[in-house]
């Protein structure tokens, strides 16, 4: 048996970055979460996947939705990471975002943006591991320095000398 203390802090010396997958709800209200669990899977076709927490209140909308945004955070949105980690409805309270061409809520301020749709999804232990088929990519001109999760803590990566 593996100590879940101790895996925690293992997985936790593993710098990534930090993502925000947002959708839409039934009513037209913007539900999301934040994964550090995301990677790039495929190139033909392109696909991306994420892992939520089955437990998490936006899981089951985002998997009945089928369509998504996952924002990679740059270190300025601090607010937004913390803010979709959180439980309850109104995570999005007061951050900004507008809707996408695809029908997708996009935040203000991410290094890049990600739209998909839900094309399969896997069993991953107690989270489940949703693949997305890329249908946008969107690059600001200037893009910002982007954020980094390491041992329970994120921030803006450092610059490199």
């Amino acid at each position: 048996m593996i100590d879940p203390s101790l895996y925690k802090s293992v997985m936790g010396a593993f710098p990534s970055g930090v993502t925000v997958i947002t959708t839409l709800d039934s009513d037209g209200g913007i539900v999301g979460l934040t994964a550090s669990a995301f990677s790039a899977l495929s190139l033909e076709p392109a696909l991306v996947l994420f892992c939520p927490n089955y437990t998490s209140d936006s899981y089951p909308v985002l998997r009945d939705s089928k369509r998504f945004a996952i924002h990679l955070l740059s270190g300025e949105q601090q607010a937004e990471a913390y803010a979709f980690a959180k439980k309850g409805k109104e995570k999005a309270q007061g951050i900004e975002w507008e809707l996408s061409e695809l029908g997708n809520p996009l935040l203000a301020g991410a290094t890049a943006i990600i739209e998909c749709e839900l094309w399969r999804e896997y069993d991953g232990g107690d989270h489940a591991i949703m693949v997305g088929a890329v249908k946008n990519l969107i690059l600001p001109e200037e893009p910002p320095i982007p954020m980094i999760y390491h041992r329970g803590k994120l921030g803006p990566l450092p610059a490199f000398a």
